[in-house]
């Protein structure tokens, strides 16, 4: 009788720990695959961006053709074409300022013209400067899920590492990290700094432990 019951225990326990097995195996599957299609959008975005940029600025033949149209209902079409090509970017809803590249983290990302409690679990976002590959400082955003998402593996990036970053304009940049700190989370002393008149970006997230900011400062080559 008490064998029995023991055993009806331990069957009972085995069922319960093979149950929390398979949630937890679940679970994990389900967080791999939304990494993965996460990491998938951005990375082709970003691929195609690029390629759509260069699309939108016409060549040499294209203006010639532009300027010898001698049918005014053309120049309006080719106007209206140049023009479609050349409209703001945006990604699952939100503006696009341009895409940043960070080879040694395979990190590939579209920049979001605005920080929102939605764009940043959507992506990266700029926050602060005169605008991306432009003289000054410019800040950029991001959250640490820890799980390799947006810039959870900042904190694996060193000093001379190179960040890539290419505009709405097709104007593709390398900027060279040259120093990296920690922070806390309400020090803005390094937002507005000398650049010498040259580009330069400012990658911000917070730390592991969420108890302090991760800096990443950058300048254009």
């Amino acid at each position: 009788m008490f064998e029995s019951k023991y055993s009806k225990v331990l069957t009972a326990i085995l069922v319960i720990i093979i149950v929390a097995i398979i949630g937890l195996l679940g679970f994990l599957g389900y967080e791999y695959y939304q990494n993965y299609m996460v990491t998938k959008d951005t990375s082709e975005f970003v691929d195609n961006f690029q390629g759509d940029v260069a699309d939108g600025e016409p060549t040499d033949d294209e203006t010639d053709n532009m300027s010898n149209t001698t049918n005014p209902f053309d120049q309006i079409k080719d106007a209206e074409t140049s023009s479609s090509a050349n409209q703001k970017k945006t990604y699952k809803g939100f503006g696009v300022l341009g895409t940043m590249e960070i080879p040694a983290t395979n990190f590939k990302y579209p920049i979001l013209e605005k920080v929102t409690k939605k764009s940043i679990e959507t992506a990266v976002a700029f926050l602060y400067g005169t605008g991306i590959n432009e003289s000054g400082n410019s800040v950029i955003i991001g959250h640490n899920y820890r799980n390799g998402l947006f810039f959870s593996n900042n904190k694996k990036l060193n000093v001379g590492d190179k960040i890539y970053i290419t505009d709405n304009n097709g104007k593709k940049m390398t900027y060279t990290i040259y120093n990296k700190f920690e922070t806390t989370p309400e020090d803005t002393s390094f937002y507005q700094r000398d650049t010498g008149g040259k580009p330069e970006i400012t990658l911000s997230t917070c730390t592991d432990d969420s108890s302090a900011r991760l800096i990443i400062c950058a300048r254009v080559e």
